[in-house]
C-alpha cells in the first residue's frame, strides 16, 4: 500500500474512533520539539508563577519535546472531551466548586476511552508503540491542542474555541504512527480583557500568563499550607477550583451540555446549602465526592477552604 493513502486511511480511522467515543473535537500534529514553548515555560518557572507547585519545574525537556516520552514518536493526536453540564451550580451566595468536579473524576472517564481509543487503532492497524495522556504527564497539552488546530491559547491561558468555548478536558495520544496534520487555528481573542478584569486576585497580569501562585485554583486545590491571610475576602465562594475566567468568556455563551452520564453531580450536591457546607462531615464528603475530583483536596483541605472563603 502507498505511504500517502496508508496515511491518509490512519488518519480518517483516528478521526471516525474519537467521534465514536464521545470526543468532541480531534486534532493531529508533528510530533516535535516546541520550540516556541521553551522560553516562555522557562520564564514562567523564574519568576515563580507555578508557586508551590514544585512538580511543575521537573521534566523540563520531556515536557518539551514528546519523543522523549515516545521514542520514535511522530504524531500527538489531541482530543477534546465536553464538561459543560446541564445546569450550573453555583449560586450567588453559596459556596461554589469548579464545573469540571461535578461528577465523576475525568481522569477515569478519559483513561477508558482512551484504552479503547489505543485498541481500535491496534486492531486495525496492528502493533503501535503510543502512549496515552490525560493531565498525567509532563505533556503541554493546550499547546498541542493549539497546534492540531482544536482552538487557540486565549489570554486566561486556556484553550478556547469558536464553537463550543472552553468547558473541555483535554487528552492526548502520542504515537509512532505516521498520520496526516492539522493546522492552528487564529486567535480570535481579540482585545477583549474580559478574564483578566474579573479575576479577584489579579491572578492574569498579562494576557496569555497566568500567575499560578495567585490563582484561586491553585489555592484550594494544589496548595496544601495555610491560605495566605492577603488573600481573604476575594475568592468570591469558590472553595474547589474556579471558573470565573471562563464563565466571562464571551466564547462559552456557544457552550452546549455534554451528555456524559458520568459528569452528572450526585443527586444531593445542588442542594447543599451554605450550612450544609460549613457542617460537612467527613461521611457526607465521602458519599458526595467518592468518585470526584475533588476527593484531591481531601476533607481536611475542603473544609480549609470553606472556613477561609466565609470569613471575610
Amino acid at each position: 500500500m502507498p505511504v500517502h493513502s496508508a496515511k491518509s486511511k490512519n488518519t480518517e480511522l483516528i478521526k471516525k474512533t474519537a467521534r465514536e467515543l464521545g470526543f468532541m473535537y480531534c486534532g493531529i500534529s508533528k510530533a516535535e520539539f516546541l520550540e516556541e514553548e521553551a522560553p516562555r515555560l522557562e520564564k514562567w518557572l523564574n519568576t515563580g508563577r507555578h508557586g508551590k507547585m514544585a512538580y511543575m519545574a521537573n521534566y523540563f525537556d520531556k515536557r518539551l519535546d514528546p519523543t522523549l516520552l515516545v521514542p520514535g514518536a511522530r504524531s500527538v493526536i489531541s482530543l477534546a472531551y465536553n464538561y459543560y453540564p446541564q445546569k450550573d451550580l453555583a449560586k450567588e451566595n453559596n459556596y461554589k466548586i469548579a464545573k469540571y468536579a461535578y461528577g465523576k473524576d475525568y481522569h477515569f472517564v478519559i483513561r477508558d476511552k482512551l484504552k479503547t481509543f489505543k485498541k481500535t487503532l491496534t486492531t486495525h492497524i496492528g502493533e503501535i508503540n503510543g502512549r496515552a495522556f490525560v493531565d498525567s504527564a509532563p505533556v503541554m497539552e493546550r499547546q498541542w491542542a493549539q497546534k492540531s488546530g482544536l482552538g487557540w491559547i486565549g489570554k486566561n491561558s486556556l484553550l478556547l474555541n469558536r464553537q463550543n468555548g472552553s468547558f473541555f478536558f483535554l487528552a492526548e495520544l502520542i504515537t509512532d504512527l505516521d498520520l496526516e496534520y492539522d493546522g492552528p487555528v487564529k486567535d480570535y481573542c481579540g482585545t477583549c480583557t474580559a478574564c483578566m478584569d474579573a479575576c479577584p486576585t489579579d491572578a492574569i497580569p498579562e494576557p496569555y500568563v497566568v500567575d499560578g501562585s495567585r490563582c484561586i485554583s491553585y489555592f484550594t486545590i494544589e496548595l496544601k499550607e495555610q491560605i495566605p491571610s492577603t488573600f481573604k475576602g476575594q475568592f468570591e465562594n469558590w472553595i474547589f477550583g474556579c471558573d470565573i475566567c471562563q464563565d466571562v468568556c464571551p466564547w462559552n455563551r456557544f457552550s452546549t451540555p455534554h451528555t456524559e452520564e458520568s459528569f452528572e453531580p450526585h443527586p444531593n450536591l445542588p442542594d447543599m446549602s451554605r450550612s450544609d457546607w460549613e457542617e460537612i462531615t467527613q461521611e457526607l464528603f465521602n458519599e458526595l465526592f467518592r468518585k470526584s475530583a475533588v476527593k484531591r483536596t481531601k476533607y481536611e483541605g475542603l473544609k480549609r477552604n470553606i472556613k477561609f472563603t466565609g470569613t471575610s
